[in-house]
């Protein structure tokens, strides 16, 4: 028989042990000590590298970081979507409504898109000017705001190459109504952690990882900082030239100018809005980068030209987006034969193998 008191003690130790277990899931939900939370299917931790995963992206009054995950790949549905997002709030003194923020970062796995057009708006996004090419043969790019990285071939889906991608954006709910604004997930050394990270998970999921997961140990090819603006020569190549008209806000980013990668972006400068190119340059030289390609009507008058280069498969790619079509000098695909003349030149295109 159970004494009164003994009873008691049980009653209180249970009391306490509940109190404890629901103390404990309401900080794993707030990100709070001692529990570290998990992101986008384990991929991401609280706390884990870069600034908006930290302590300081919820600096602001009422902020809070919330993950929507889609089921994760698998084998049978190579695809994935998981969006990370802070949302704060701040008093508005005009109105009883507060203003309203929302920094989020968007997580993709699955094939690149299949039409022509979804391929080069998805190209445009992730081999901009910006970004830097991942070192230790890994065939992708990463920069403040977005990431990419092509899967190996074993990640295929829908006769298509995979690929990991992450992108950040923000608005803000004000009396001008929702207004898109540019967002920093973090330094790009941190985001491309990030996008290794998230590949690895992925891969793991959909049965296609390596045997050893994805790393890099040495530094990203560093890109220019700020963009400059867009002039003649276009790219810092001469001959590359266009009309940009009076009261111009194009600017150009000069990106990766290596022997495996040259990337070059014009986009038109909107103050507080991401900025996507209106014109687009790109060089490609490993398998990986090439296959992204692929599908893509070729020809010089489609700003494609596939080519040998120093013994290796190598593609030139040019894009111009309405704003700027036709006025290339003396036309688009002159500006385009051009950037394929030099950058050939420079890795070593020879007579027979050049673009």
């Amino acid at each position: 028989m159970v004494s009164g008191g003994r009873r008691r003690v049980a009653v209180w130790a249970g009391v306490v042990a509940g109190a404890v277990l629901v103390s404990g899931t309401g900080l794993w939900a707030t990100d709070s000590w001692p529990f570290r939370a998990s992101y986008c299917w384990g991929a991401w931790e609280q706390n884990s590298g870069a600034s908006f995963l930290g302590d300081e992206a919820l600096g602001k009054s009422g902020s809070e970081r919330r993950a929507t995950e889609s089921a994760p790949p698998s084998a049978g549905r190579p695809h994935g979507t998981c969006t990370l997002a802070v949302t704060s709030e701040v008093e508005d003194s005009d109105s009883d409504e507060p203003l309203t923020f929302k920094e989020q970062i968007t997580l993709e796995y699955g094939p690149v898109p299949e039409g022509a057009k979804e391929r080069r708006d998805w190209i445009a996004q992730y081999f901009h000017g910006s970004a830097s090419p991942l070192p230790d043969g890994l065939d992708g790019l990463a920069a403040a705001d977005r990431a990419m990285l092509v899967l190996p071939a074993e990640c295929d889906a829908d006769g298509r190459p995979s690929a990991v991608t992450i992108r950040s954006e923000s608005t803000g709910d004000g009396h001008l109504g929702k207004v898109a604004m540019p967002f920093a997930i973090g330094n790009t050394a941190e985001v491309g952690r990030m996008l290794l990270d998230a590949a690895n998970t992925t891969m793991k999921k959909a049965g296609c990882a390596p045997g050893k997961p994805l790393r890099t140990t040495s530094p990203l090819v560093t890109v220019a900082e700020d963009d400059e603006r867009a002039g003649n020569p276009l790219c810092r190549i001469p001959g590359m030239s266009f009309d940009f008209g009076q009261g111009s806000r194009y600017q150009q980013q000069v990106g990766a100018v290596t022997d495996r990668l040259q990337t070059c972006s014009v986009v038109w400068q909107t103050p507080r809005a991401p900025e996507e190119p209106s014109a687009q340059y790109v060089m490609a030289r490993r398998p990986r980068l090439i296959a992204l390609f692929d599908g893509l009507p070729a020809g010089s008058s489609h700003g494609l030209l596939r080519t040998t280069c120093g013994g290796r498969p190598t593609v030139f790619y040019g894009h111009v987006d309405t704003g700027l079509q036709g006025r290339g000098r003396p036309s688009d695909r002159r500006v385009f034969d051009r950037f394929a003349e030099s950058v050939g030149k420079r890795i070593g295109c020879g007579e027979g193998e050049g673009a």
